[in-house]
């Protein structure tokens, strides 16, 4: 790499919007530890890690792309935040039923059709009805009631305000009923 260690972070920058390829391989590489951090934040999600550090690295090269010196703030600090809100737009993205293809989705009817008309074996039926009535029993014991009734109303999809109306609530207390749900939901097991 020529002479781009002598060079300040923002003349590197400069190149690189210049379309110098070497500058923009050179803050890859300084940034690459900092997107593998920031990915491993969200490991465990519904995307692999090197999926997430892919997606962090696009949100490094548009910020690299967007970077304004004349505002004041460090790359490092511009960087850092265009890469996590890139890691959390693709875990929204992969969370949205909206982009699942209509043709993936199987009518429950249409599947018992390809499949015979069979169904639960007895066995099978009575073990799924134990594991509800068991996660059923969970629910009540780690939620408040408060919180089983917004859980209630938002599996039967009522929205937000909706869920606030009928529980004489503001939905912002709703909202923060469904986060401590979320965490509370994390440990229950069955």
């Amino acid at each position: 790499m020529r002479m781009l260690k002598n060079l300040t972070e923002t003349e590197i920058l400069s190149l690189s919007k210049e379309g110098d390829n070497e500058a923009l391989t050179f803050i890859i590489t300084r940034y690459r530890t900092a997107v593998e951090v920031l990915a491993s934040k969200y490991a465990g999600f519904a995307i692999e890690r090197e999926d997430l550090i892919q997606e962090g690295m696009i949100g490094l090269l548009a910020a690299v792309k967007s970077f304004d010196c004349k505002k004041g703030i460090l790359f490092s600090t511009y960087c850092c935040t265009c890469i996590n809100n890139s890691l959390q737009t693709a875990l929204r993205k992969v969370s949205r039923r909206k982009d699942v293809p209509p043709g993936n989705i199987v009518p429950l009817e249409e599947w018992f059709a390809e499949n015979g008309g069979t169904s639960l074996s007895a066995e099978d039926s009575f073990l799924a009805q134990e594991s509800v009535s068991m996660l059923t029993q969970q629910l009540q014991d780690e939620l408040s009631e408060f919180e089983n009734n917004v859980l209630r109303l938002h599996m039967i999809g009522c929205s937000y305000s909706e869920i606030a109306e009928k529980l004489s609530k503001n939905p912002k207390a709703i909202d923060n009923a469904l986060q401590r749900i979320r965490k509370k939901l994390k440990v229950v097991s069955f």
